[in-house]
């Protein structure tokens, strides 16, 4: 912050729409390119199920906190429906804030983003380019780890804004992303871009299109959940006289 005898920083200029929908594309296909190629490269590699979960869920880690801190200046570094469903219901009393034309072009562009880095891991490691995932996710305990894994996910974003502490974003959603594969039944997909995504390849990360719809029901739940959560934790007002 500045000094109460320094000038205010002049504003930065905002990205235009094309730039941060183009971000959202590109952050999403490079998402779910390194989540299905770390899986088809995990089971290449070895045939013991926690080494092939432990190698997708690290690649992850490392991938994710890299564009999130690479596309977060541009676009926010969404990836995911929900966060931008989030961020819009969050600021929609903000004149600044995310509104419903940004959300109708940020979501489509995830969703396409999403299909095209399934596509892209696919033909990268001589894969059929679609192959119907034929991984059936429907289990009841498993919809109730994608409410855990995204209302976790929810509450960490909006609390770190709540706490003016997005600097550290990029370490903390990835942390809680690579945490959540180990935590959660489901091994934490807690996006429905990624989770459409992951339907086009029948590999280690797909999921089966008949659990699609399920997912993304608990993804929009957990979503609900993590903004109540925010709102019961962060929302509170400091004392009169404190700083």
């Amino acid at each position: 912050m500045d000094g109460p005898d320094e000038p205010l920083a002049a504003e930065p200029p905002a990205v235009p729409l094309l730039n941060r929908v183009v971000a959202e594309l590109v952050g999403t296909t490079a998402l779910v390119a390194v989540v299905v190629g770390s899986g088809i490269q995990a089971t290449e590699l070895s045939q013991d199920v926690g080494l092939q979960l432990l190698a997708n869920s690290l690649a992850t880690v490392f991938g994710l906190g890299v564009l999130i801190l690479l596309l977060g200046p541009v676009s926010g570094a969404h990836f995911n429906p929900v966060v931008t469903l989030a961020e819009w219901w969050s600021g929609r009393k903000d004149p600044k804030g995310l509104g419903p034309w940004e959300v109708a072009a940020y979501i489509p562009a995830q969703i396409v983003g999403a299909i095209g880095g399934a596509i892209l891991a696919d033909a990268m490691f001589g894969e059929q380019l679609v192959t119907w995932s034929t991984h059936d996710r429907s289990a009841g305990h498993l919809l109730l780890g994608e409410v855990v894994a995204t209302a976790g996910l929810i509450l960490l974003i909006f609390g770190l804004a709540k706490s003016d502490l997005l600097r550290f974003a990029p370490v903390a959603v990835a942390s809680y992303i690579g945490a959540a594969y180990w935590f959660t039944s489901s091994t934490s997909f807690a996006n429905p871009a990624v989770t459409i995504g992951r339907a086009f390849t029948d590999t280690f990360a797909g999921i089966a299109p008949s659990s699609v719809p399920g997912f993304v029901g608990m993804q929009l739940i957990g979503g609900v959940v993590g903004l109540a959560l925010v709102a019961l934790i962060f929302t509170h007002r400091r004392p009169t006289g404190s700083k």
